[in-house]
Order: C-alpha cells, then structure tokens, then sequence
C-alpha cells in the first residue's frame, strides 16, 4: 500500500485506512490462513488512531528507518515533523514464526480481527536506544522505561495496514469522534478557532478556569479532548471519570461553547516529546490551539516532576515548532484559589494574599474518608459523581497480599486474619488458597518458574475482580518476584486498597520447620528453581507491614495486620 501522502503537512487530508466491505471480506477469508498477532490495549489505541486518521499522515506501523530517524531526529525519513515511533511490538517466540513480506492478522484478546498488517519490516528493539530517544532516560523507575524493559516485546515489526473495522469499543459510543467527524462537526457549528484541552484526570474547578481564560484570549471554542486508554496505574476508572466531565461540562455556558470527545490514546509519559505529539494529534482534529500544562505527560514522581523532565520543557518543545504545525500552543498557568476574592488567579499574581490549593490525590483521599468535598476546588456535581466511585475505606474493598518464603508462616497468618474479617462481617471475604488455587485455576501448570509466575498472576487477576466489587481478597502465595507483586498492586489499586504483608522470616528459620520436606529436596536437587535456594526471592521494596514470625505467634502475627487495617481506615 504506498502512502501519497508522506511529506504532506500535519492538519491537512487526512489518511483513511479502512477498506471497502468488498476487500473487508476477501481479507477476512484470506486471514483463516494467516498468523496471528493478538494486540494488547495500548497497541489497539495506536491501531485506532492510524485508522481513524488521528497519526496521519501514518500509514502503519512504523519500519526501523523510520522508527530510527523518529529517535534521533523527531523526524520521519521524508522530514516530517513526528516526535515518537509508533512501533508495533511482539515477543521473541512470535516474531520467529515472521518474515518480511508475510501479511498477519491484527486481533484483539478475544480473537476479533480489525486488521491485517503487510510485514515490511522486522527488526530486534534496542532497548537502550528505544529509552533514551523517547524518555530521554534508562532510568527503571521511570513508568515508560519500566514498562518497556518488563513489558515491551523483543522485536518490532514494521508495515502499512488495512483496516476492516475500528477495534470494538462500547462504553460511551456517543463521544467517540474520529478525527474527520470533529472536523465536520466544527464546520457545522461555524467553530473556526478551536483550543484543545488534553487531560488524563477529572476537570476540577482549576482546570475549569484555565479552560475558560484559554478560551477567552483565544477568541475560540473549546475540544474537550481526555484520553481514555491506559491512565496511571491507581487512577480511577475510566467510567468514573467520563461521568464526572460529563458533570462539568454543563458549567460552560452556552452548551455549544464546547466539546467532548474521547480519545482512544495510551499514555506513554515522556514528557516534552509526547506533548509534541499530543499537539499534532489535535491538529489532525482540525484545532487551532492546544493547550500544554507544567509536567505535561510527564510521571507524577513528585510534585514538581522534577525528576525527569523540567516542568516548562514540554511547553517550550512544543511552542517551537508552533510555527511547523501552524498550531497556537497555550501555556496552563499554575492558578490557585485566592479566598479573599473568591477567585482563581495565576500564582504569580496572589502576592502574598492567603491562597488554597490541593492534588487530586489530596481530594480523593479526602473523599475516601468521607470528608465533604470543598466547592472551592470542583463542582457539587463532579463531587457527587466521585462520591459513588470512591466511597470510603470502610466499605470499599480492598486485598491482603501475603508474601514470603516457603515456611514462614503466610497461609497461616492468612486463613487467621480471614477468620477474624469473617467474623465482624458486613463485606464478602475470599482467601485465595494456593491449594485450591492450583486445583480450581491453574490445574495444567507445572512448577516451572514461568508456571509459577503465572499462577501468581492469575491470583492477583482473581483478587483485583473480588475488589472491584467491593469485597476483600487474602492471598498467599510465594510470589518470589517484584515485578510481578508491582503489576498486580498497579492493577488492583485501581479498584480499591492493597496491602502487602512481608512474611520476612529468614531462610534459616523456615528450613528448620520445612514440613512438606521441600528444602531437603531442593538442597538434594530433587527440586529445580526453589525460591530461596536456586531461585532468588526479591524482597518488597515497600510492604504495608513486614512480619518476622521466628519469634511471634501466628496470632500476634494476624493481630498485627488487623491493626494496620484499622488504622488505615479499613475496618472499623
């Protein structure tokens, strides 16, 4: 498939990638004989946007020049202006079974086929360089750099594609626009100036202000424009949050002031450069303007975001190739409430005048503890809606995730503290057995150390549902690794609490009790890979509560993590 359209500014015609219902089906009969490669929810984000036309002029996934060129230079081969590859990543043992000039099947986890992709292309990823050209940094407590050592497959393949349909998504259909009915839309509506919001959070009173004053020296309406692929592990659902701008958009005033609209886009946080893109995103959506906060698409590793990116350096990036793209870009002023005005005001201008201002972290704590939310800081409505979401610790639900060396005294600890929750009633409780785990769910696993990662994470999928809905999960198992225990505390705190208990008790300890004569065999060799003999455990980093049970009865161990729970607000 050749691309008329590489060189062709950003914001003009956009590319369409979905064929004909006629080539829709002949691809659906060819693809019975095809490899598959099965997306996961980020890469079906990019699929969409090179579908819908939002990554124009891109017609597929990047090959290595390109990809190349993007890293070194923030340029495609032909100079186009692109600051961030999109690569389609795969795993070792997929990319063997792929050769260039191979057309595969797109599919999503349940097998459903948007796509097919023509193989250019397929090279092994430099992690390293990957790193540094996007983050600008290998640093692993970067989220992007995490996710692309532990996460991101061995090889990228490269190539155009064809779409048959966009990936199915059903949660609010109606605010789903490609970039081509926005761009209707606003003819439409006689919008000629258009200023772009970007947000991966609720819209609170502070944003509320800095929408309107960009409005306002803009002369322009407004694009609404949150993103709704992966947020930040711990950040609320994402149907808590599309009702909650659903709330605040009934403070513009007229209603035809603004748009909403999702975006189907997976956060990378790498800062300067994504805020770039996130720019010529917009401008593919036909807006004038875009406007760039401090820290824009940079991790929350503090306040400041000093950690890996200087907090104006995404604004300055994307304001210098203003001119390129033919885009205004605004600069989020930092603005914070002034109570003897009752008014918002750029935090330079407050001079010394007594000022408020909290986190959203801050307000959603507070909410949890069934604090009343404070008007000065969101709306009544947007509150309302949060209320339902987030109630309190009390009643939310939450898992107890015991880890430890075999023999310390987990399951143990764990089937007491499940008796004792049992007892005082009011919330449904689960304890997550590794017996009956391995009999009910993971029946064909070995003990391998892959077999046994998985069967960690399959209790961790088990624990995250039981919070979702409110009840509480105990789990004990080894789980010897820290990057898997980090993935499922991402994943459950998303829904709820996550309370890790490090049985800490030392090796020496724990072979002395040995009573299913495990370390005898594993020091014998009967037993390969045992953790804490052949296999190392990595200790937690931050447990909630770390136990020693050498010299602690398995009550006082128990004890211990019911206190925890009753002061951090999770039982009563």
């Amino acid at each position: 498939m050749s691309n008329p359209l590489i060189g062709a500014p950003h914001g003009g015609e956009l590319v369409d990638l979905i064929v004909s219902e006629s080539r829709a089906e002949e691809l659906r009969e060819l693809s019975l004989d095809m490899e598959s490669v099965v997306l996961t929810d980020p890469q079906l984000s990019d699929l969409e946007l090179l579908a819908n036309g939002a990554y124009s002029p891109l017609t597929g996934f990047m090959c290595k020049n390109d990809c190349q060129q993007v890293l070194e230079t923030m340029r495609l081969s032909d100079g186009l202006l692109w600051p961030i590859p999109i690569c389609l990543d795969v795993q070792e043992d997929a990319a063997a079974n792929l050769s260039v000039g191979q057309t595969v099947a797109l599919r999503d986890a349940e097998g459903f086929m948007p796509a097919v992709m023509h193989i250019k292309d397929i090279w092994p990823v430099d992690r390293q360089a990957y790193a540094q050209g996007v983050f600008g940094t290998a640093d692993p407590a970067h989220p992007g750099v995490d996710r692309m050592f532990h996460t991101m497959g061995s090889h990228f393949i490269g190539g155009d594609v064809e779409v048959l349909t966009l990936p199915l998504r059903f949660g609010f259909r109606r605010l789903r626009h490609t970039p081509q009915e926005i761009r209707t839309l606003f003819k439409k509506l006689g919008w000629r100036s258009v200023v772009a919001f970007h947000t991966e959070k609720v819209l609170h009173r502070p944003d509320y202000e800095q929408t309107i004053r960009a409005m306002a020296h803009a002369r322009a309406n407004l694009l609404l424009h949150p993103v709704i692929g992966r947020i930040r592990p711990g950040d609320m659902d994402t149907y808590t949050r599309v009702r909650c701008y659903l709330a605040a958009c009934q403070k513009y005033s007229p209603g035809s002031m603004i748009t909403l609209s999702l975006l189907p886009y997976t956060m990378r946080y790498a800062g300067p450069r994504e805020a770039l893109l996130h720019a010529i995103i917009r401008k593919n959506f036909g807006c004038t303007h875009f406007i760039v906060a401090p820290c824009h698409a940079g991790p929350e590793v503090d306040e400041s975001c000093t950690a890996f990116y200087d907090p104006d350096a995404a604004f300055s990036l994307a304001a210098s190739y203003a001119g390129e793209l033919n885009l205004s870009v605004l600069q989020f002023e930092d603005l914070v409430y002034v109570e003897e005005d009752g008014a918002y005001v750029p935090k330079k201008e407050a001079n010394g005048r007594k000022i408020r201002s909290m986190t959203e972290e801050e307000f959603i704590k507070r909410i949890q503890d069934g604090k009343k939310a404070p008007e000065w800081f969101t709306f009544p409505e947007v509150a309302k809606e949060m209320e339902r979401s987030y109630p309190p610790k009390s009643v939310q639900g939450f898992t107890i995730f015991c880890t430890g060396l075999s023999g310390a005294g987990k399951s143990t600890i764990a089937g007491l503290v499940c008796a004792r929750l049992q007892e005082m009633g009011g919330r449904p409780v689960t304890f997550l057995d590794g017996d009956i785990v391995r009999k009910n769910l993971s029946s064909e696993l070995g003990f391998s150390k892959e077999h046994r990662d998985i069967n960690v994470r399959r209790i961790g999928f088990v624990a995250s549902e039981i919070t979702k809905n409110r009840g509480i999960a105990i789990c004990a198992p080894i789980a010897p690794y820290g990057a898997t225990r980090r993935q499922i505390r991402r994943n459950i705190e998303t829904h709820g609490g996550f309370i890790e208990i490090h049985v800490a008790t030392p090796l020496t300890v724990c072979e002395k009790r040995d009573p299913k004569g495990l370390y005898s065999k594993a020091r014998s060799g009967l037993i390969k890979d045992f953790t804490g003999i052949d296999d190392p455990y990595e200790e937690p980093e931050r447990p909630e509560v770390t136990l020693d049970t050498t010299d602690m009865t398995p009550e006082e161990a128990a004890q211990e993590v019911l206190l925890y729970l009753e002061r951090s607000g999770y039982i009563r």
